[in-house]
């Protein structure tokens, strides 16, 4: 996998670059330190995985963020913060990142991390997804309409609901007992079937559609 490491802090920079750069499977292709010059190099490396600051001079986390996606759809997002409080991180899976990571989570998460969203998985903790849902009530409305959910087969509404709740293909297919690539197929369907491009855009989906219950 191919990554690129985007922060403003050179001594964090340097040290996760040095660090990923022993790992297996993983190449770190570049490294930038403001979001101007990681969009450039995103666009001309084209990595797998893009590791973002949040808060960044020049260009932020999130404008970079945008600017990647639209340059590189397949290009995967994780976000870099200090705090799971960032606001800015709603912003950042609005907008087609992954997932985020804390500054301070391991190189062995930090890697896995990586691993997870190259194969297009979500990277989120459940404090971070109980946040997201707090956000996510404010978008939904009482008359709202489910007739796009009406694409999807009950099997698919099945796996749509337990990815909304965070949980990985994995875990989906253990709670449906199906396969996990079973459950890979049908998180692809879904997605083509609602015109979505993410796991956290599907989160958003079922919110808003009422087709996950909110505590």
């Amino acid at each position: 996998m191919r990554v690129l490491v985007v922060d403003d802090h050179e001594l964090f920079r340097r040290g996760l670059t040095m660090l990923l750069g022993v790992e297996d499977g993983i190449e770190v292709v570049g490294e930038a330190s403001d979001g101007a010059e990681g969009t450039e190099l995103a666009v001309s490396t084209a990595p797998d995985v893009v590791l973002l600051d949040v808060r960044m001079p020049k260009q932020s986390g999130i404008e970079a963020c945008v600017a990647i996606k639209a340059s590189s759809p397949t290009t995967k997002i994780v976000m870099l913060t200090v705090s799971d409080e960032e606001a800015d991180l709603y912003e950042a899976v609005k907008n087609g990142a992954s997932g985020y990571l804390l500054k301070d989570s391991s190189i062995e998460e930090v890697a896995q991390g990586i691993r997870v969203v190259a194969e297009g998985q979500s990277l989120i903790s459940p404090s971070m997804a109980a946040k997201l849902i707090d956000e996510f009530k404010t978008m939904s409305r009482p008359d709202r309409s489910q007739g796009p959910a009406l694409k999807l087969t009950e099997r698919e509404l099945d796996v749509l609901r337990l990815v909304a709740k965070g949980l990985s293909n994995r875990d989906v297919a253990h709670r449906l007992a199906i396969s996990e690539n079973t459950v890979k197929n049908h998180v692809r369907n879904m997605l083509e079937k609602l015109q979505l491009h993410s796991r956290m855009e599907a989160v958003m989906y079922a919110v808003r559609e009422k087709l996950v219950e909110l505590e």
